[in-house]
């Protein structure tokens, strides 16, 4: 009997086996993937066992991870339905899923924690929110799910009705800073600087800058300032960004991620 398991090894379901495995040991952790080719890759990297299918996952752990697309998420609890015991609690990290479609499929008493995390799990800067359902959960409970949410990044706990919200600042965004960063190396490429060292520029950059909003506690509007001398290099190019709508377009981003985010929860 195993503490987690996973359903799902994909680009999000990866890291979080990985975590899993190295905080509460391979041995506490087992995970399929529809992809036998996926599972075997898994295993090898992470040392967490793989099992044959679903249910077969369900019946061995008590936490219960869905890294699976929304769009199979309705296939999956059918397939698991019967398996579910009061004693387990379902973790989904599936965007615009809510606490009661996983109830409405499964059951009522059904404990559940809604997440959405982001892909720099992989490298344990991950960002994730959650929110629980209106269930008890055991102080012993929230203790292992908070090792597990900690176990690759930080958290931050919400109300439901903010998860759509949430998925616009950290579920999909990260796509947003790396086609910044994309673009940054681009524009200095056509300067003479090489493209791998752009890269690093750019990366250390962004890297260097979230750590001095998050270390600071500063309002990154202040920061910015402090960046920007009178007369100076930094401010001209600002200037040229807010000509051409950079706040607008992530505005507009957000807008339609978020109305993506509803209308998966209204599809179910």
């Amino acid at each position: 009997m195993a503490l987690f398991g996973f359903i799902g090894a994909g680009n999000m379901g990866f890291p979080l086996i990985k975590a899993a495995g190295a905080t509460f040991g391979s041995e506490e952790v087992v995970f399929t993937d529809v992809s036998a080719d996926r599972c075997i890759y898994v295993s090898n990297e992470t040392g967490v066992p793989h099992l044959e299918d679903n249910n077969s996952v369900v019946k061995q752990c008590k936490y219960l991870v869905l890294a699976v697309k929304p769009q199979y998420f309705s296939q999956v609890l059918k397939q698991i339905k019967k398996q579910i015991t009061e004693e387990m609690i379902i973790i989904s990290i599936a965007a615009g899923i809510t606490i009661d479609t996983i109830k409405d499929e499964l059951f009522d008493n059904t404990r559940i924690v809604r997440a959405m995390p982001n892909t720099p799990a992989m490298v344990n800067k991950g960002m994730t929110g959650i929110c629980y359902s209106r269930d008890d959960f055991s102080e012993e409970e929230k203790k292992v799910i908070d090792r597990f949410f900690s176990s690759y990044g930080k958290y931050e706990v919400f109300e439901e009705k903010l998860m759509n919200a949430v998925v616009c600042a950290n579920g999909s965004s990260p796509a947003y800073v790396y086609m910044f960063i994309e673009a940054l190396a681009d524009s200095v490429v056509a300067y003479g600087i090489p493209r791998d060292k752009a890269y690093t520029l750019a990366a250390q950059t962004v890297l260097g800058a979230a750590s001095m909003v998050l270390e600071t506690g500063e309002h990154p509007g202040k920061l910015k300032d402090n960046v920007c001398s009178p007369g100076g290099t930094t401010i001209a190019a600002v200037k040229a960004l807010e000509e051409h709508g950079l706040r607008n377009a992530i505005m507009k981003a957000t807008d339609a991620c978020y109305a993506k985010a509803v209308e998966l929860s209204i599809k179910k």
